[in-house]
């Protein structure tokens, strides 16, 4: 029997390529939930009218989402907890990691661009969980490629079946508003950018004559052969193939303009799973156990400039959360408690007694947290799905001012604990690589490093361009290659062997010629 409080949460993250409107979305999504009264878009001029999720100083400054920020709101009887990701590409390992904490996924598609590389990358991680997704096409007021060309494009670049829920009634300057197929139910919108504007009108029937003073004949004769046509080729929804991550339902609207949420709110809160069982090393952990359990996915440093603060997000897969009760670390094999562990309303935060699965918490952190760590009731549990992807990009760290080595190393030890980008150490003399996916990642780290830290330090460009971890079950042979290969050896943060290489013909060689070591692209080898 599953508790009720657990049937009550929709834990999903937003993803979507860079400006396809994910963090607009999710803005709407809080206004719509009454959990704020009025959205601010993004890549306003002043800081202070920044949106909602995006809170560190080089997201305001940049108008993109670095972090992942974590919120929560009730919407009819439900509690929902958005993680709205970073789109940009440089900032994908933080996605991956945050779709490891969530049940569904709502991916953001630009009607004018369609289907870009980044999405197809977000689906493949999402195929890899099999995660349930459902796709909102944004930006409708704009003229972009026809509705069925979209679905088209959709279906074949993400190789997933598709089922529209509702469709749009004219694009780009024709564009009146959006029918619910799912609920038969048209709503005829204002364009409002800051707060929900009361629906002009209000119809089930597609024959009201009430329709008449509002659509031209021409638009309303279009919506009917429109949706004929969508119920013969794509029919009726299957929820268990949506659970199942087989088929997609999809949403049209324009985020910015409240065009097209509510519908897809309202769906989204029928539809969508509530938390289910988790995959540990050692079993699966039920939704429904007695004993908590929950993993970190996300550290964030300094998320208040003020107070040098370290956060650990966890997510709760069993059992109920509470707060100044003991839990055991896997990891450390210590028991620790927690006085202060936070509910989040973007930067807003506040004390929660309790949580269960599906919820998020902070939970403040001296040190004793990395990404991965499992908190169990006293069971020796380690959840799976928290891997490390090899880098592309290498530099190592130089210091600008020997006078504050130590802020530069606790900087660099505490923002590669956040995931922002990895950290290898490579001997002789303790030099400091990172590695990362792109060059903007590099900029995040000497941005807060100088900010948050009073650190300054360069970076040099290294002619790495891959990694692999690895292992052998001989030690002496892996010892034996270590030696050998010192030069292009570094360690990552868990003191595992990395072996660091200019291109993949430089491993496949290595490999060849090592035939008893094994070289694993991701850190999930154990």
């Amino acid at each position: 029997m599953i508790h009720p409080e657990i049937e009550k949460r929709k834990t999903f993250a937003i993803i979507s390529h860079p400006d396809a409107g994910k963090t607009t979305l999710t803005e709407k999504f809080l206004l719509f939930g009454g959990a704020i009264n009025t959205a601010g878009a993004v890549k306003r001029n002043k800081a202070n009218q920044s949106n909602t999720s995006d809170f560190m100083e080089i997201e305001k400054q940049r108008g993109i989402s670095v972090a992942t920020s974590v919120m929560g709101f009730e919407y009819s009887g439900k509690r929902i907890n958005i993680l709205d990701t970073p789109g940009h590409k440089d900032f994908a390992e933080d996605t991956y990691r945050t779709l490891s904490a969530v049940d569904s996924v709502i991916l953001v598609v630009d009607c004018v661009k369609g289907v870009e590389e980044q999405t197809e990358k977000l689906m493949a991680v999402c195929r890899m969980r099999n995660t349930p997704v459902i796709i909102f096409i944004n930006k409708m007021d704009r003229e972009g490629k026809d509705a069925f060309d979209l679905l088209d494009e959709i279906e074949s670049k993400l190789n997933i079946s598709l089922c529209p829920l509702s469709w749009p009634i004219g694009q780009g300057h024709t564009f009146k508003g959006v029918y619910s197929i799912y609920n038969k139910h048209l709503n005829l919108f204002e364009a409002d950018k800051t707060k929900i504007s009361a629906p002009v009108i209000e119809v089930s029937d597609l024959n009201d004559p009430n329709l008449n003073n509002f659509l031209k004949p021409k638009e309303l004769d279009g919506l009917k052969s429109d949706l004929e046509l969508v119920d013969g080729v794509y029919g009726q929804i299957d929820k268990s193939m949506y659970i199942e991550g087989l088929l997609a339902p999809v949403f049209f609207g324009s985020a910015i303009n409240n065009f097209g949420i509510k519908e897809l709110l309202d769906t989204f809160v029928q539809i969508a799973p509530s938390p289910k069982s988790r995959e540990a090393e050692q079993r699966e952990v039920m939704v429904n156990e007695k004993n908590f359990t929950g993993f970190v996915f996300k550290i964030h440093a300094n998320l208040d400039p003020k107070h040098r603060d370290r956060i650990a997000f966890l997510r709760i897969c069993s059992g109920k959360f509470e707060r100044n009760k003991f839990y055991f670390h896997t990891r450390q094999n210590k028991k620790l408690k927690f006085s202060n562990p936070m509910d989040f309303m973007a930067n807003e935060k506040s004390i929660v007694e309790e949580a269960w699965p599906g919820d998020v918490v902070g939970l403040y952190d001296s040190g004793n947290f990395k990404i991965g760590d499992t908190l169990t009731e006293g069971e020796q549990l380690q959840f799976k799905g928290i891997p490390s992807f090899s880098p592309e990009i290498f530099k190592e760290v130089e210091n600008r001012d020997p006078l504050r080595t130590k802020q530069l190393e606790k900087g660099i030890q505490q923002l590669t604990e956040e995931g922002v980008a990895q950290l290898f150490t490579a001997q002789p003399g303790n030099r400091k690589i990172i590695g990362a996916v792109g060059e903007l990642q590099f900029e995040v780290i000497a941005f807060r490093l100088e900010h948050e830290y009073g650190a300054k330090a360069h970076f040099r460009t290294l002619s790495y361009g891959r990694s692999n971890w690895v292992t052998a079950t001989d030690k002496k042979k892996l010892e034996e290659f270590l030696k050998r290969k010192q030069q292009h050896i570094g360690e990552d943060k868990d003191g595992n062997p990395v072996f660091l290489a200019d291109n993949d013909f430089m491993i496949n060689m290595t490999m060849r010629d090592y035939p008893d070591i094994e070289f694993h692209k991701t850190s999930e080898f154990k």
